[in-house]
């Protein structure tokens, strides 16, 4: 049976799948790479290590398999979101460390942006609704004017799937999902929107062509070969952006089908033919992998961040041999609803925009001299679990979701957290065997449909399989709406003083 190579370009590191063509996962490999934080709001990654990795991981994840070259039918990438690498007309790349997702360096460049166009008429026709230093458009104000070295020989901007779709096949395009990232795609036309361009000051050619998603975009090269190990001629889908990718993989493209990314960073998104924007709470919008499909978001900056830091922190005697997240969940789960009278608000990475303030920051609140490790890491659970569901609300106040929630991600694995989340959520929580998977199968259900494997998607929602479901707790649930409002005015309060400290 023919079989397909996902590629999951995450912020973390690259993860390799080998799946078969019926969408079977085979086997992966995970390679890490570095995160660069030269100055405040700078977050950098180097565009060759995505590319170094992906050689290398595909050649492990091939001998791992004991699969052969010739056996790939086709390739595809999900890809993190809002990046700009600069690419000279000889191809050459232009800057070594690129601006990535989460870079807020531009902020004067959006300022500026605003006094040429309409804040809410730019929201309303494309959707972004992070803060919006962050998105490709204002990252290249920036270049021009800070790098002007660069930005006056750029002949293509890519995104990181792209550039690593440009490195396979020497082809430079883009797709709707990951362009409708760019600050500049009219959601609803499906294509640029050049007066925001204009506005920007931004040459509107450097933008690459936009390709559907599970389209044929090239094959590898022989110099590709070479490096990955992968048959020179193997078909390379046009693949799409993390977010589209993970929807896609959450069960397909369903009306009112949602899910939770639980991973350093988490959002919840829903797959709708229309797009759910509003000015006022500013959810996040993705061209879905179909034209006419949506995957809209809300998000907070900081989930397993958070975790881990509480782990680092507050666990640090554990022993070696410990696994420590298992020893903290077996904690946790010692510890009654509501941890003693302990909140925890997570916000450690700032607050998003569906949060009160981006100056948002993190804390404890209810501490006594009673108080114990346990409470606070059950607390910090249930705080990144509030911090979601005062997100949720967003969403289900503006669109119809169904009764359930599929939850990916590694903290899907702790089935203390699982029912936290059903409890406070007031929905039954799914844990399917997907899992982590999500993106990766949504780009290899992209590679199936590109060369002909697949016909649509419907194949997705019977490959997952229900492994456990967490069903909400009357009397645990009534628990938590009551410290949901003082979460709230929590938050609120945090929110005004982050303000003013910073």
């Amino acid at each position: 049976m023919k079989k397909l190579i996902a590629y999951d370009l995450g912020t973390g590191g690259i993860k390799a799948s080998l799946f078969l063509a019926d969408g079977t996962s085979l086997s992966d490999v995970f390679i890490q790479y570095d995160t660069l934080f030269p100055q405040e709001n700078y977050v950098e990654q180097r565009p060759l290590d995505w590319w170094n990795h992906v050689c290398k991981a595909t050649k492990k994840l091939l001998e791992a398999s004991d699969s052969k070259a010739e056996d790939i039918a086709c390739v595809a990438l999900s890809g993190h979101s809002l990046v700009a690498v600069p690419i000279a007309s000889d191809g050459s790349l232009l800057a070594n460390e690129v601006p990535i997702w989460s870079d807020k360096r531009a902020s004067r460049e959006a300022a500026r942006l605003f006094q040429n166009i309409d804040y809410e008429d730019w929201y309303m026709t494309t959707g972004n609704g992070d803060p919006a230093e962050c998105y490709t458009i204002t990252k290249l104000m920036w270049m021009k004017a800070n790098q002007p070295e660069h930005y006056n020989k750029i002949y293509k901007i890519l995104g990181s799937k792209d550039f690593i779709n440009y490195r396979l096949t020497g082809v430079m395009c883009s797709d709707p999902s990951y362009a409708s990232g760019f600050g500049v795609f009219n959601l609803l036309d499906w294509d640029y929107e050049t007066r925001f361009m204009e506005a920007a000051g931004i040459d509107k050619d450097i933008f690459p062509e936009i390709r559907p998603s599970d389209s044929i975009i090239g094959t590898v090269t022989s110099e590709a070969a070479r490096l990955t190990g992968l048959a020179e001629g193997t078909p390379v889908a046009c693949g799409a952006v993390d977010n589209t990718c993970m929807a896609l993989g959450a069960r397909g493209l369903e009306e009112g089908v949602a899910y939770t990314s639980l991973g350093s960073s988490s959002w919840i998104a829903v797959t709708s033919s229309k797009p759910i924007l509003d000015p006022k709470t500013r959810p996040f919008v993705f061209a879905h992998a179909q034209k006419g499909y949506y995957t809209s978001a809300v998000s907070i900056f900081s989930a397993g961040n958070s975790f881990r830091w509480i782990r680092d922190e507050l666990c640090r005697d554990f022993n070696d041999d410990t696994d420590t997240y298992n020893a903290m969940n077996r904690i946790a789960e010692e510890v009654p609803p509501g941890s003693n009278g302990v909140l925890f608000n997570p916000s450690l990475s700032g607050g998003s925009a569906q949060e009160p303030s981006p100056n948002l920051r993190g804390g404890f609140m209810g501490l006594s001299l009673s108080n114990t490790r346990e409470d606070m890491v059950r607390a910090s659970m249930e705080g990144i679990a509030m911090a979601l569901r005062c997100t949720l609300d967003i969403l289900m106040s503006q669109t119809e979701i169904k009764k359930e929630m599929l939850i990916c991600g590694g903290g899907s694995k702790s089935a203390v957290w699982r029912q936290i989340f059903a409890d406070i959520y007031g929905l039954p929580v799914l844990k399917t065997n997907i899992d982590q998977n999500a993106a990766s199968l949504g780009a290899a259900a992209l590679a199936a449909n590109a060369c002909g494997l697949w016909k649509g998607y419907d194949l997705i929602g019977r490959i997952h399989q229900t492994e456990v479901i967490s069903y909400p707790n009357d009397d645990t649930k009534e628990i938590y709406e009551k410290l949901l409002e003082v979460y709230k005015k929590w938050t609120l309060c945090l929110s005004e003083l982050s303000c003013i400290v910073a």
